[in-house]
């Protein structure tokens, strides 16, 4: 009961310091939009700053570690299709750790989080509504807009949180994209994420290590003759291979072949 409580009154500090501090950062962010936006189209400082802030809550909080593998996977100059899985609000913060320039395609009801959701709107991210087929058409408009530009995008193709640990089958969307403009698909793997802070739950779960491994990108002439959903299936059989469960610590995952 102790533990319980303890535990709670650590999110509730973690959770209001998140917030008291967003107000400070999303100024410095609206400064760094001011001045950049006329020359930095791709809006690549804001983002970096972004990607700071949003570290500084990993950084912040001693029992949550996160450790990144195959970083030099990924090439400054490409733009890329990032797919992750996706098990925990946790892996926003984690995917920022990466300090690589994309767009995130994320659902519309966060932009709508004060100073946070602000920011996204500032960065430019993607909104998209699930269920609204109108919605996903001004999506990969947006998507082919920015790739177009030099900016890669992120998406969670399993499209919500993962509850089990057990990956949900990943949309399309992604692939299609990949497929419609050629591009290389970027697969990267979050372990640990879920232990932090499982769906349906903003409690704080003790010392947690994440692990972020990033694997070679898929390039286009390997799709082949591949349909989108096959292209899909198989991207995700190559990321649920590297999931481990939560009872084992990400260290023991086979490196990559």
């Amino acid at each position: 009961m102790v533990q319980r409580l303890t535990f709670r009154l650590i999110a509730m500090l973690y959770i209001a310091f998140v917030f008291l501090t967003s107000a400070f950062f999303f100024m410095i962010a609206v400064l760094i939009w001011l001045t950049t936006v006329l020359f930095d189209k791709r809006l690549w400082l804001l983002h970096r700053f972004t990607c700071f802030w949003a570290s500084l809550y990993i950084w912040l909080m001693p029992p949550w570690s996160v450790s990144i593998k195959g970083k030099e996977n990924i090439d400054p100059n490409d733009t890329y299709i990032i797919v992750s899985n996706h098990q925990s609000l946790v892996d926003i913060l984690v995917a920022f750790t990466l300090f690589t320039h994309f767009k995130w395609v994320s659902k519309a009801e966060l932009f709508n989080i004060p100073l946070i959701g602000w920011n996204m709107s500032l960065n430019q991210y993607i909104k998209l509504r699930r269920g609204s087929n109108k919605s996903v058409k001004t999506m990969y408009k947006a998507c082919e807009k920015h790739l177009e530009h030099g900016s890669s995008v992120y998406l969670f193709p399993e499209g919500t949180r993962s509850e089990s640990g057990q990956m949900r089958k990943f949309k399309e969307g992604a692939f299609v994209l990949a497929k419609r403009l050629q591009k290389p698909i970027l697969p990267v793997v979050i372990n640990g994420s879920r232990t932090a802070l499982p769906k349906n739950s903003f409690n704080f779960h003790g010392k947690t290590q994440i692990e972020v491994t990033v694997l070679a990108p898929i390039l286009p002439e390997s799709f082949g003759e591949d349909t989108a959903k096959e292209l899909a299936a198989k991207v995700q059989l190559q990321i649920e291979q590297r999931v481990v469960p939560d009872s084992v610590a990400p260290d023991s995952i086979a490196p990559e072949s």
